[in-house]
């Protein structure tokens, strides 16, 4: 298991792509259309950001996410499961292949799993 990305909510997509693509680096790596909305995934060689169209505001600790790539995400939902840990969101099947699974933590912070061996 690695960390693949830490994603946050934005405001407004295109500023805040601009935003860090300039004062940080990053470059656009993919769009990935998910429920009807367009996810940004900006890359360095060693970082991911998310940027996620806000919906509607929340609490701070639920506009973040920390995901973690996995080999077999039904293994981590087993795993998580049996901790006693219930699903928040998912499993989804992103547009391009990926599959992901969300948890809250034990001080609610979310957290994702990724499985990319869909991958297209």
């Amino acid at each position: 298991m690695r960390i693949h990305h830490y994603g946050i909510e934005v405001n407004d997509l295109e500023i805040s792509r601009e935003f860090y693509q300039k004062m940080f680096q990053l470059n656009q790596e993919s769009v990935v259309e998910f429920q009807g909305e367009d996810l940004i995934f900006l890359s360095s060689n060693t970082f991911c950001l998310e940027l996620i169209p806000q919906k509607q505001k929340r609490n701070p600790e639920q506009t973040t996410h920390l995901c973690f790539e996995v080999k077999d995400i039904k293994q981590m939902i087993t795993r998580f499961n049996g901790h006693g840990f219930e699903v928040l969101e998912g499993p989804y099947i992103l547009s391009n292949g990926w599959q992901t699974v969300f948890f809250e933590g034990p001080d609610h912070e979310i957290l994702e799993f990724l499985e990319m061996s869909g991958e297209v």
